[in-house]
C-alpha cells in the first residue's frame, strides 16, 4: 500500500513539473532569466534548483558521485536544456519507484551533502523528500508566475487525482 501512494506521487510530481513548466515555456526568454525578489532570484534558477535536488538524490539511490557543487544546475543551462533533463528526470523517478521493491524501499542509505555532513534515509524516504522537495519550490515559481499576470493551472494533487490518476 505505502508503495502504491509513492508511485502515484512519482506521477503526480511528473504531470505537475510538466504543467510549470509548459506556462513557463510560453514566456518569452528574458522573463525566464531575469532576476526577480524571489527565491533563486529567477525562473530559471528555481527551477534547475529543484532539477538539482532531484538529480543529486537519484545519485545516492543509485549510490554514485553526482558531480554537483551547489545545489542548483550551471548558469550556462537554458531553459529548453532544463526542461529535457526535468523531463528524463522524471521519467526516472517514475521508472525506479514502479521497480522499487518494500525491502528496498527500507533500506537505508549513507551519502554526503553537499553542505558538508553525512545524510542517512531510507530509498523510500528519499523519494518522499524529492516530490515534497519540487511542491516546495513550484510554489515559488507559481507565486512568480501569478506576479506576471500569468495563468497557471492548478497544480493540487486532487486535480492530478481527478484527471489523471483514476482514469
Amino acid at each position: 500500500m505505502v508503495l502504491r501512494n509513492e508511485r502515484m506521487l512519482a506521477r503526480y510530481t511528473q504531470w505537475a513539473n510538466e504543467v510549470i513548466y509548459e506556462v513557463v515555456a510560453g514566456l518569452p526568454q528574458e522573463d525566464i532569466v531575469k532576476t526577480r525578489d524571489m527565491t533563486f532570484g529567477t525562473l530559471l534558477r528555481a527551477l534547475g534548483h529543484g532539477y538539482a535536488v532531484g538529480a543529486i538524490f537519484k545519485a545516492h539511490l543509485e549510490q554514485r558521485d553526482h558531480g554537483f557543487t551547489a545545489r542548483h544546475i550551471p548558469d550556462e543551462t537554458t531553459f529548453h536544456e532544463l526542461r529535457v533533463m526535468q523531463r528524463e528526470l522524471d521519467a526516472w523517478y517514475a521508472s525506479w519507484i514502479d521497480r522499487l521493491s518494500e525491502v528496498e524501499a527500507a533500506q537505508p542509505l549513507r551519502f554526503p551533502y553537499i553542505g558538508g555532513g553525512e545524510g542517512v534515509m531510507t530509498r523510500g524516504e528519499i523519494g518522499l523528500h524529492v516530490v515534497n522537495h519540487y511542491t516546495f519550490h513550484r510554489g515559488f515559481v507559481v507565486e512568480t508566475l501569478r506576479g506576471l499576470r500569468q495563468a497557471v493551472p492548478a497544480t493540487d494533487i486532487t486535480v492530478y487525482l481527478r484527471d489523471h490518476a483514476r482514469q
